[in-house]
């Protein structure tokens, strides 16, 4: 985990004085993760994909698949079925589309999936958990029996892990932004929107 950690620090986590990254909700931020950085680089694949497995494992879940909204959830997805594989308890990658496909079968869902299936939606990052929660619907119209999200990094803030149990699904991450050596301010910042 500590290698993982900080190959995130190393090659994914942006920091500045004032805000000056862009969020998805048109907000901004003094902090920022690139996670592809990590998910596509080797070693990363190679560690996420175990970091990964080992939670679910320690959670006692029996996914038969595990996958979320492209193109974040995909390098993680299918690192944790890689590893999954090397330790004989196999578990299959998907990945959700934002849209149906537009020609051929028009599928939303790529992998080897059935209504019933139970499986994980994953995802790199989360800040308001809109991908995440876009993805688990998408699961669930689907028929899938989505047993819990799983995040790589939570950014913890603008309730991102709120807006997710809100749908009836638990959370668990294998970071949060409190793992990462941020300045004191932000630690304040954070601790005080993480009880609102």
């Amino acid at each position: 985990m500590n290698k993982l950690k900080n190959l995130i620090k190393t090659r994914c986590f942006k920091q500045t004085d004032t805000p000056s990254f862009s969020l998805v909700s048109g907000k901004k931020s003094c902090f920022y993760f690139n996670m592809k950085k990590v998910t596509y680089f080797p070693e990363g694949e190679f560690l996420t994909g175990q970091a990964v497995y080992d939670k679910i494992q320690e959670l006692g879940l029996k996914p038969k698949s595990i996958g979320g909204l492209t193109m974040g959830a995909d390098p993680i997805a299918v690192a944790v079925s890689f590893t999954s594989f090397l330790k004989d308890n196999p578990i299959e990658a998907f990945s959700i589309r934002k849209e149906p496909k537009a020609h051929g079968l028009g599928l939303q869902i790529e992998g080897n999936i059935k209504s019933g299936d139970p499986v994980i939606i994953i995802d790199d990052v989360v800040t308001t958990g809109k991908s995440t929660i876009q993805a688990i619907n998408i699961a669930r119209e689907h028929g899938l029996n989505v047993l819990c999200a799983m995040i790589l990094v939570d950014r913890c803030e603008e309730n991102g892990r709120q807006n997710i149990e809100a749908q009836g699904i638990e959370v668990y991450s294998i970071f949060t932004i409190h793992d990462f050596e941020i300045k004191e301010e932000f630690n304040v910042e954070l601790s005080a929107s993480s009880s609102s």
